[in-house]
């Protein structure tokens, strides 16, 4: 597997290559595109994006919890967690990667 992550800038470098925009106007289109998943993930709505995946939110009830360490029991509050379902097309895409 490659070390290599991709970041914002990579895409915005992308779109600039792709799409012909500028550099600057690349980034602030990658940077509102990303600001309307997180503000929709904030909100409670999930994010589907076709032939790519789903990013939900998920509530997690409060439950007790063990401390690996000292086997003591510590309370963990409940909370909110992201989740992240990929599509079909994705997973093939990715399982494809995998035979090369």
């Amino acid at each position: 597997m490659s070390e290599k992550t991709l970041t914002r800038m990579d895409l915005s470098e992308a779109v600039f290559r792709e799409v012909g925009l500028s550099r600057n106007e690349s980034a602030q289109l990658v940077e509102t595109v990303l600001g309307h998943i997180s503000d929709a993930l904030v909100d409670g709505e999930s994010v589907k994006i076709s032939s790519f995946g789903t990013f939900s939110v998920r509530d997690k009830a409060a439950r007790v919890g063990r401390n690996p360490k000292t086997g003591e029991e510590a309370p963990i509050p409940p909370r909110r967690v992201l989740t992240f379902r990929p599509s079909h097309l994705m997973k093939d895409r990715v399982d494809d990667g995998n035979k090369r």
